[in-house]
């Protein structure tokens, strides 16, 4: 789950750190202040505008997200019900964004519905080939009161098309049974103590960027000699055998159990593993750097409910539900008031539910410190002939 000029910015993100940091009392959805209106920049362009103004409430919507990527019970989007009236069919149908993709964009690019409304993809190639290829709907500004009140960060233009569902960092976890002495480095993925026992990630934009950051590349400048020297080096890690497996979610059992001692890893999954499972799999942003991504909420062309959807997008950012996601998924969230919501409960509960909010409201895998946002680069920035040869690097090294 995770161009970057589409979601959040590593700068943004690092303003919602220092205000979380802060200690935001009174911070909650009492807030007195009005909404703050939309920057003039991202105000829908005519078109969009008139599009917007035939548009009408239907009171429905169809919402297309990965499994397991909201509160349990759903409780939130019953709520939303409740108080607007509007009925949500929520499937749980991406299981990741490449597969989603080559699903939708044969439908989108014939002009046809996918019979989605609102939908959660990363940030990277697909969808920087969706918004450059015009299958999403600009956003109606005008319905996004509760983002522009409680959203942290100042958003690029990018958010004309999107906004955050969660974010989150990719970095390196490693399972203590096996590893005793802290990693700290990303040059512990390629010691060779650990042959046979490293897991890497299937993803080329993911093992592109620790390929660079290995070399001292920031990927967000990066050119395709940066790509050639990273890939080499990957192919010189799997050459030498220290490659258990190049995984996508099923990184995370692999690392549970002992089939790998060490692996780049999603830092919402180490928290949840360890909290659900009772493992004590252990979580760092190397020193050299790590990789930040975005889910965002995007309404595909063709969507039959787009208003609906708008209403749905701008709910999430009520903070007590806001809140609630977090506390549901354990990621990053863009509304800083969630931290002391959280925390008041925590005080609050007794038992399990007391740990369970607790850990949430104290992690560093859910707040990580502005230092280690410091050390988070987005994906390389590549569109059109550039993907291609991007993928063309890096694609062989996971396919072996």
């Amino acid at each position: 789950m995770r161009s970057h000029a589409l979601s959040f910015r590593r700068r943004d993100v690092l303003s919602l750190a220092g205000l979380a940091a802060a200690g935001l009392a009174g911070a909650g959805c009492g807030s007195e202040r009005a909404p703050s209106p939309p920057p003039a920049r991202t105000r829908p362009t005519s078109a969009a505008g008139r599009y917007w103004a035939r548009q009408r409430m239907h009171g429905q919507v169809e919402f297309a997200n990965w499994p397991l990527y909201i509160d349990p019970g759903h409780r939130t989007l019953a709520e939303f019900s409740a108080t607007t009236g509007i009925r949500v069919d929520y499937t749980e149908v991406i299981q990741d964004t490449p597969s989603w993709f080559a699903k939708i964009n044969p439908i989108l690019q014939a002009g046809q519905a996918i019979g989605y409304d609102v939908m959660v993809i990363t940030d990277g190639f697909q969808f920087s080939q969706l918004l450059a290829d015009g299958k999403l709907v600009p956003l109606d500004q005008s319905l996004l009161g509760n983002f522009y009140e409680n959203a942290s960060a100042q958003f690029d233009p990018g958010n004309t098309y999107s906004v955050p569902w969660a974010s989150g960092s990719t970095g390196i976890a490693w399972n203590p049974k096996y590893i005793k002495t802290p990693v700290t480095s990303i040059n512990e993925l390629w010691n060779p103590a650990y042959q046979g026992k490293v897991g890497m990630m299937s993803d080329p934009q993911e093992l592109g960027n620790f390929g660079m950051i290995k070399l001292g590349i920031n990927p967000e400048h990066s050119t395709p000699a940066d790509w050639r020297a990273a890939s080499k080096v990957l192919e010189a890690q799997r050459r030498a055998g220290l490659v258990r497996g190049y995984y996508q979610q099923s990184y995370i059992d692999a690392l549970s159990r002992g089939d790998t001692w060490i692996s780049m890893a999603w830092s919402g999954d180490i928290f949840q593993q360890n909290l659900t499972s009772g493992t004590s799999l252990q979580f760092t942003i190397p020193r050299e750097g790590g990789s930040i991504w975005t889910d965002n909420m995007v309404i595909p062309r063709g969507a039959q409910n787009p208003v609906d959807a708008m209403m749905l997008m701008d709910w999430y950012y009520r903070p007590p539900i806001a809140a609630q996601l977090t506390v549901g998924i354990n990621y990053i969230t863009a509304v800083p008031a969630v931290r002391p919501i959280i925390a008041a409960d925590a005080a609050k509960a007794q038992g399990a539910a007391k740990h369970t909010l607790t850990e949430v409201a104290t992690s560093k895998l859910v707040w990580p410190t502005p230092a280690e946002y410091n050390r988070l680069y987005n994906y390389a920035d590549v569109s059109g002939k550039l993907q291609r040869e991007y993928l063309a690097y890096f694609q062989p090294v996971i396919a072996g």
